[in-house]
Order: C-alpha cells, then structure tokens, then sequence
C-alpha cells in the first residue's frame, strides 16, 4: 500500500505543512500540488466543492507526493465513507464535541472488526493499491476537529479515543464559542491559552495537534508550541492575495 507520509513525517518527529483548497477546480489541485506541500486538504464544508469536484482534486493531487486529506462537511456516516472510498488518505471531521462523537466518528472510518465502515474502496484501491483493505486502517489519519468550548471541556476524554490519531484547532470557531473575535492568528489571550492547553494534552495523550493558521510566522511559533500539523492559508486566499499585490504593485508605479 502507497505510504501516508504524513504518519512518516509524523514518526520522524516532523511537522506536516498543509495547504487548503477551497476552489472546485481539478487544476488548481494539480498547481497546488505541484509546489511541494505535505498534504493538501480538500476543504467540503465551507468551500464551494461539492463530491464530483473532489474527486477530481484527489486524482490531481495523486499526481504527485502530496498527500491528499479531505475536510467532510459534518459528523456523518456517508460522506464520511465516500470520502474514504475516493481515495482521502486523511479525513478532518468538523465540531467533535464529546467523546461519543470521537467513537462514532473512529468507526465510521476503520472496518469491522474495529469499526463499522461499509467496503468499497473504489478509487481508494486505484490510489493506494490492491492491498487497501489490509492496511487502510492503519494508513489512513483521522483529524477530529476541536472548536468549541464544549470539545475544550471533553478534551481529555475526546483524546483518550482509541483510534483516534489527530485533532485539528479551528481558531475562528473556538475563538467564537470562547466568546472572542474569529480570526486565525492574532487569537484572543484566552483563545491563545487553549491552543497551548490543547496542544499539551493532545502530547500527552500520544495524538498529532493540527492547527489552522494564516501567516508562516505564527504557523512556526505553534510548531514550536507542540503542533505537527500546521495549514497555511488556501487557494482561494492565495489568488486573491497574490491579485492583490500585483494591482497595488501597478498603481504604485
């Protein structure tokens, strides 16, 4: 089976850079992928792509090392799987609030014994290789999504998940449900203290933190804090500020 070199990344005490894409457009993938990212993730919950479009993205994506994660729009069982079957080799599961939806969320991406995942790895199998269903559940990294002030306070029980191999921090949601401003990087004291605090129970507990950032700057200083897994930025954000640079580069001269 195709190595996740994220779990290589991770067991060599690396961390993993992650690029976001937002825009439904097979090319855009393949562009993106082109420039060395760790993994890039296919964002179905607030982006504008819907299941036919990331299909399309993952097969541009496997065009080269990157690894190919998909954020899902919700806790729920089918596109969970279809995810899975269309060959994701990370799943990023929003708003995993108590320990039960941490199980729930486990088995519904390994296969019995252990979980509850139904078999049809359509293109997985084309991606990762006839082999798949032996070792897709020690293969494939599942992310559970802390961003809530309800997930902060089940945090310890949300981490001791069997299975569970990684949690992802949403600052502009936390941010929200801690009753601060929404934003990526220059985070409220009390947001900035729940990063630390979850980056040091999920050590603890053995499990990979994640961490959605805007700037390379603050991205490095939560590498620092214990993150392995750090996103910068999205496609959309990049073609929009790059636009933004040139025109302003323009009316300058």
């Amino acid at each position: 089976m195709r190595e996740n070199r994220l779990r290589t990344l991770w067991a060599a005490g690396q961390p993993a850079v992650n690029g976001w894409l937002a825009i439904p457009s097979a090319f855009a993938a393949e562009v993106m992928a082109q420039q060395g990212w760790d993994s890039l993730t296919v964002d179905m919950q607030h982006g504008v792509v819907d299941y036919q479009a990331m299909v399309a993205m993952l097969q541009a994506i496997s065009t080269t090392a990157t690894v190919p994660v998909v954020r899902v729009p919700w806790l729920e069982p089918g596109i969970l799987m279809k995810a899975l079957d269309a060959g994701a080799y990370g799943v990023v599961c929003p708003m995993v609030n108590t320990r039960e939806d941490a199980q729930r969320f486990v088995a519904w991406t390994r296969y019995a014994p252990h979980g509850t995942r139904s078999f049809g790895p359509v293109r997985a199998s084309l991606y990762a290789g006839a082999d798949y269903p032996q070792h897709a559940d020690r293969t494939i990294v599942r992310f559970a999504m802390v961003e809530t002030a309800q997930a902060l306070d089940n945090l310890d029980a949300i981490l001791s998940v069997e299975g569970l191999d990684a949690i992802y921090v949403g600052p502009s949601d936390l941010s929200l449900s801690l009753g601060c401003r929404p934003v990526f990087d220059d985070v409220d004291p009390k947001v900035a203290e729940a990063i630390v605090h979850i980056a040091e129970r999920a050590r603890a507990h053995g499990v990979v933190a994640g961490i959605h950032n805007g700037r390379p700057d603050v991205a490095a200083a939560r590498i620092a804090a214990g993150y392995r897994f750090v996103t910068l930025g999205s496609d959309a954000r990049f073609l929009a500020a790059g636009s933004q640079e040139m025109l302003a580069g323009m009316r300058r001269g």
